[in-house]
């Protein structure tokens, strides 16, 4: 079986005990490093290299970009998922996404976090939608469904790998074309679906996914 290294840092000790409980339950998991600051944290990215880094988005002197900088400059190969606690916490996240990574809701049942991490491991990326998800209101629903129709068959190909986790620059290299056609795209998407940033085009997404019963395309 495959071990998991997995670095975890936040700033209230009772988080990293509680996530070093619920790891410790499984076998294909194994933490290598517990932070409660941010200058440790970067230091034991640097120096262990862990499979996957699970921080608090908002822990003080380093923010979400920040660390996310660090790593994709040193080429790591750490997997990042952000603990969030709220709408804001995710909507800063979301401000960064454009390299993407993994955003997980603190109130998450254990069981649902090792999966999501099980996932990760395995080069998945998880959607940036919290416990309670984008709000939609019956009235912007009702609008998004009749203004899906008017979606050039493109449009509904980058809404479908949108709610795949997959960032401008991948979506660009899936399709062939070039990361300002990817944003012409979205500007456009956003415009007919009358919505304002691509969380909520995930979810909307994922919504007509599930009410289908099969991809957007």
């Amino acid at each position: 079986m495959r071990c998991t290294s997995v670095v975890i840092a936040d700033r209230y000790p009772v988080v990293l005990l509680g996530l070093s409980a619920v790891l410790a339950a499984h076998r294909d998991f194994r933490v290598i490093a517990s932070c409660g600051d941010s200058t440790s944290c970067i230091e034991a990215l640097r120096n262990l290299v862990p499979d996957i880094a699970i921080l608090d988005v908002t822990m003080p002197g380093v923010t979400g970009p920040e660390i996310l900088s660090f790593v994709n400059s040193r080429n790591l190969s750490t997997r990042l998922v952000f603990l969030t606690a709220s709408d804001e916490d995710g909507d800063l996240v979301m401000s960064a996404a454009a390299d993407g990574y993994s955003v997980i809701p603190k109130d998450v049942a254990p069981e649902v976090l090792v999966q999501s991490l099980r996932q990760i491991a395995e080069g998945q990326r998880l959607l940036p939608l919290l416990s309670s998800g984008p709000a939609i209101s019956r009235g912007q629903s009702a609008i998004t469904e009749n203004a899906l129709t008017t979606l050039t068959d493109r449009e509904r190909q980058i809404m479908r790998l949108v709610s795949e986790g997959l960032s401008n620059k991948e979506i660009g290299r899936r399709l062939n074309i070039a990361d300002g056609t990817i944003k012409v795209h979205l500007h456009h998407i956003f415009q007919k679906l009358e919505i304002s940033n691509r969380t909520v085009l995930a979810t909307l997404a994922i919504s007509q996914n599930d009410r289908a019963g099969h991809p957007l395309d």
